[in-house]
């Protein structure tokens, strides 16, 4: 799979300005970031090091409370509605493990203002670029363990594992 931070850094690369992603993300009403880009170099392959910067870590949120700053956000509806989908797949993946609605999910690490940054960030530039449709190959998934607030999880976790269950892996 592809982080956001990773998304982000692509989608830099192929000409989305700094400058003008963080302004468009900056009338999102979350305070307390900066986006960090950091050219590098991984295995002989030029790349973009996106980082939020995150002042305080604040308390994640639900998903009501996510669907609703993205709903009365100032952006185009373009990027509000593909960042309530993809909001909406994480709570439904979320719901139906943990056995409540949508609406009472409580995101831990998703819930985070450097996730909201990562997918309306690259829902933003998706838009600048003028790209309305992604496609991928086979998705390759990892193993092994990942800590988190629900503690140690098997990767791919229960929620990845639910939002691809139709994906070719």
């Amino acid at each position: 799979g592809i982080s956001g931070d990773m998304t982000l850094g692509a989608l830099i690369d192929l000409g989305v300005p700094v400058d003008w992603l963080q302004n468009e993300l900056s009338r999102l009403p979350l305070d307390g970031f900066h986006l960090t880009v950091t050219p590098m170099m991984r295995n002989g392959i030029r790349a973009n090091l996106v980082t939020v910067e995150v002042k305080d870590r604040d308390h994640p949120r639900d998903y009501k409370k996510i669907k609703s700053l993205l709903e009365n956000c100032p952006l185009s509806d373009d990027v509000k509605s593909r960042s309530l989908t993809i909001f909406e797949r994480l709570a439904l993946a979320e719901a139906g493990i943990h056995g409540c609605t949508p609406d009472e999910v409580h995101f831990h690490e998703v819930g985070g203002v450097d996730a909201i940054v990562d997918i309306v960030g690259s829902a933003l530039c998706l838009e600048k670029l003028g790209i309305y449709k992604v496609i991928s190959s086979k998705i390759p998934m990892g193993s092994g363990f990942v800590q988190c607030q629900h503690g140690k999880l098997p990767v791919p976790a229960p929620a990845t594992i639910e939002i691809l269950k139709d994906a070719p892996v």
